[in-house]
């Protein structure tokens, strides 16, 4: 088996779950499902980020130790994975042991090969952000982006890591390695940023200032700089696993490519002498309604409230279907009830109701055996194997809005061949050939549905389970081999029905 190890970005403790979280778990479990699908040997990793300056400062405003506030707030992100139905193999925080360890023992090394020095830095210091900034980081007018938040001017002895020293180097690594970042045009963001010369990176925060952190191994008075042990996460949680490392792909959000994973993180692992990841994905954000999401303006959403009334697999289903990976997407309830109703419970749903109805009433609730293919059947059929070959593609081109798009046209198409056959009024007919075109239509209904559940699996992997329970199906081990359309339901027996999505109403939409 072909190792394959998929990362998240660690969220940060200091705010609670949102949409945009929920969506990265979901974005990247559909890739390691489908990984995993492929017969690849998966390693999920996802966790929290639980230091620095912010958490220490929110810890302090509640009034108990930071240990305490990072055990609260872990837990209501690692609450969401289960109910999101991610399949990830650890969940990693940055205060545990085995993380310190691996950050304390790469500086070490890095202040030993003399990657690391100590210098006084006088300038500007934004808490929100936790990071020096520079006159170029300004607005045209003089102002500092809202973005940072508070700005101070500060002077204090500090550590910093010779990042510039691998400038070059990282230009020639991005442009030799065009497809690196997924989208493309994310790259060439990175290229253009590299394109103004970079400082070296202060990698340390005084104690007198910052106590919660990571101690250096080499001067217990200054803690580690948030970002760079947060980076550390992907290697320090695979550090003791042979095989696993290096990642194969990493999922972020844009606004954390720039520079903390496209910059520090690549010269950091490269000055350290570790093997770098096979890629990084780069998706967009989430607005509501057209505008950003922010707690504070009270228009966040909160996935697990859309979970807890819709299920989970509708959730993911919208996430994937909605955005193009590496593009801004837009949540409003009406397009989620749009999404839900007309493709979720009008259309897959109509096919489930449809085949399980009309195999009890005409079939004795068996699926019958095919006759010869006429027309419609071949169409179908032709239909299917164009469908399967095209998703499969486009699922590793991440494009899995469009594949859904195809799986959920197949499943329309299924729907307009039972229009086409009639079983219902082939089943009232006395004629010998009426009844062959019903089996064979009751069969054909019953296989495309196995089929289309099967390309449905990674997005909705509890439909897909459900649909094969109801249609008595128990898949193989080797997934490719569900692709193929081979009439293996004939004799099964079906269950008399299944709501896998019952409609929103309009007065629903609101009560979420």
């Amino acid at each position: 088996m072909k190792s394959f190890y998929i990362t998240t970005a660690i969220d940060y403790v200091n705010g609670l779950p949102h949409l945009g979280h929920a969506y990265e778990k979901v974005l990247t479990d559909v890739i390691a499902r489908i990984r995993r699908m492929m017969g690849d040997d998966v390693y999920f990793l996802t966790g929290v980020d639980e230091h620095g300056q912010k958490v220490q400062q929110s810890a302090q405003k509640k009034g108990i130790p930071p240990q305490e506030f990072c055990d609260q707030t872990s837990a209501e992100f690692q609450a969401i994975l289960p109910k999101l139905n991610i399949t990830n193999n650890d969940f990693i925080r940055t205060t545990e042991e085995r993380h310190k360890k691996v950050v304390r023992a790469i500086l070490q090394q890095l202040f030993d090969k003399g990657e690391i020095y100590q210098a006084e830095y006088q300038g500007y210091y934004s808490t929100r952000q936790e990071q020096f900034l520079q006159n170029k980081d300004r607005n045209e007018d003089g102002t500092w982006p809202e973005i940072f938040g508070e700005v101070s001017e500060i002077t204090e002895s500090n550590y910093f890591f010779k990042l510039k020293n691998y400038q070059q180097w990282l230009i020639d690594f991005l442009t030799e390695n065009e497809n690196f970042i997924f989208p493309k045009f994310r790259q060439k963001q990175v290229l253009e940023f590299l394109k103004e010369p970079i400082n070296d990176l202060c990698i340390s925060r005084p104690k007198e200032r910052l106590e919660w952190g990571i101690p250096f191994p080499f001067d217990e008075n200054y803690v580690t700089y948030v970002w760079f042990d947060a980076l550390v996460n992907y290697y320090s949680a695979v550090a003791d696993k042979p095989g696993v490392w290096p990642p194969a792909y990493h999922v972020i959000g844009k606004d954390i490519l720039v520079p903390p994973h496209a910059v520090y993180w690549l010269i950091m692992l490269k000055a350290a002498g570790i093997e770098l990841p096979g890629g990084i994905i780069a998706h967009g954000w989430w607005s509501t309604n057209g505008d950003k999401m922010s707690k504070s303006t009270g228009n966040a959403v909160e996935p697990i409230a859309f979970v807890d009334q819709y299920g989970a697999d509708a959730m993911r289903y919208f996430m994937m279907r909605e955005m193009t990976v590496g593009q801004d997407s837009d949540f409003s309830d009406t397009q989620f009830q749009a999404r839900y109703n007309s493709e979720l419970a009008n259309n897959l749903g109509n096919l489930v109701n449809r085949t399980l109805n009309m195999t009890n009433r005409f079939a004795d609730a068996k699926i019958p055996t095919a006759g010869p293919d006429e027309e419609p059947e071949t169409e179908l059929k032709q239909l299917w194997a164009s469908t399967q070959a095209e998703v499969t593609d486009l699922w590793t081109k991440f494009q899995f809005n469009t594949a859904l798009e195809r799986t959920m046209s197949f499943v329309t198409a299924t729907n307009a061949y039972i229009e086409k056959r009639a079983p219902w009024k082939l089943g009232k007919s006395t004629e010998e050939a009426d009844h062959v075109l019903l089996r064979t239509a009751l069969a054909t209904m019953a296989e495309s549905l196995r089929l289309a559940a099967t390309l449905l699996q990674p997005v909705t992997p509890g439909v897909t389970e459900k649909i094969y329970g109801v249609l008595g199906h128990t898949p193989g081990e080797v997934w490719s081999d569900e692709l193929a359309w081979d009439g293996r339901l004939a004799d099964r027996p079906v269950d008399k029905s299944l709501v896998l999505f019952p409609r929103i109403q309009a007065a629903d939409k609101n009560s979420v």
